[in-house]
């Protein structure tokens, strides 16, 4: 059962690592090997040396995937912290609304954030990108830290306030570190929400230069009207992915422990 399931998942990058590496004609053909015309990395040498090259649209990715988490966690923390210590139906009605907004099909203010780049002269610019993906990421990162703070004992900050601690100092010193893998994984899930949103992104940004990787992919696969660039296009996928895997390996620990904080109790 696992190895269906890790072959329904790996399938689909598997394709995509070997449509990039072959030939169109290999793509079409069975009998592009005999003519020797079958393995190549012209592909990704189209992407990388592409006007704008595809590393500036990584670049674009993880300027707005770093600010959009910054901003979402700066913004997360006191508001999870705060919810967490409000008692009575308070919280429940704000963890209910944030719950509904955090599901809200955000295809439905597609409009309304296009005329509010527009009023407000947004368009254009990858910081500006940022707000309405924090303003989407905020209700879950909010509703992941806030179950990260219930986890903690109530003890642990009575202690530090006997010791003269602040609030700040008490986030900074005491809850904090002690938050640190739950800190990582709504990082990771927001930085994975900006980096691969697509309809806010075509819409707001208009230069070529600074387009964020998927409108820019998108851009790719239809440069043309009579041939689809599936070479092309697949490598730009992969060389988009390769940064997403490599974080989630390296940080896969603090996700698993992050993401089931709470879920045992003993």
């Amino acid at each position: 059962m696992r190895g269906l399931l890790l072959l329904w998942s790996l399938a689909p990058l598997a394709w995509q690592l070997y449509t990039s590496l072959v030939t169109p004609e290999a793509l079409v053909s069975s009998s592009a090997a005999a003519t020797g015309s079958f393995w190549t990395l012209e592909n990704y040498r189209q992407v990388w040396l592409a006007d704008p090259p595809i590393w500036r649209y990584l670049l674009n990715s993880a300027v707005v995937g770093g600010a959009t988490t910054a901003l979402t966690l700066t913004l997360a923390v006191p508001c999870a912290y705060g919810l967490q210590r409000q008692g009575g139906r308070l919280r429940w009605a704000v963890t209910l609304a944030l719950l509904a907004t955090a599901i809200f099909p955000t295809v439905l203010l597609f409009l309304a954030l296009l005329q509010l780049a527009r009023a407000l002269g947004l368009a254009n610019n990858l910081l500006a990108l940022s707000l309405p993906y924090t303003a989407l990421c905020l209700p879950l990162a909010v509703l992941l830290l806030r179950a990260a703070f219930a986890e903690l004992p109530p003890e642990l900050e009575d202690a530090a306030r006997l010791e003269g601690l602040n609030l700040p100092r008490r986030l900074r010193h005491v809850l904090l570190p002690l938050l640190a893998p739950s800190l990582a994984s709504t990082a990771i899930l927001v930085f994975l929400f900006s980096w691969n949103e697509y309809p806010i992104a075509l819409t707001w940004i208009s230069r070529p230069e600074l387009l964020t990787l998927p409108p820019a992919i998108a851009r790719l696969a239809g440069s043309s009207l009579f041939t689809v660039p599936y070479g092309a296009f697949a490598a730009a996928t992969v060389l988009g992915s390769l940064p997403l895997l490599l974080i989630v390996l390296i940080f896969q620990r603090s996700i698993v422990s992050g993401l089931t904080q709470g879920a045992i109790k003993g």
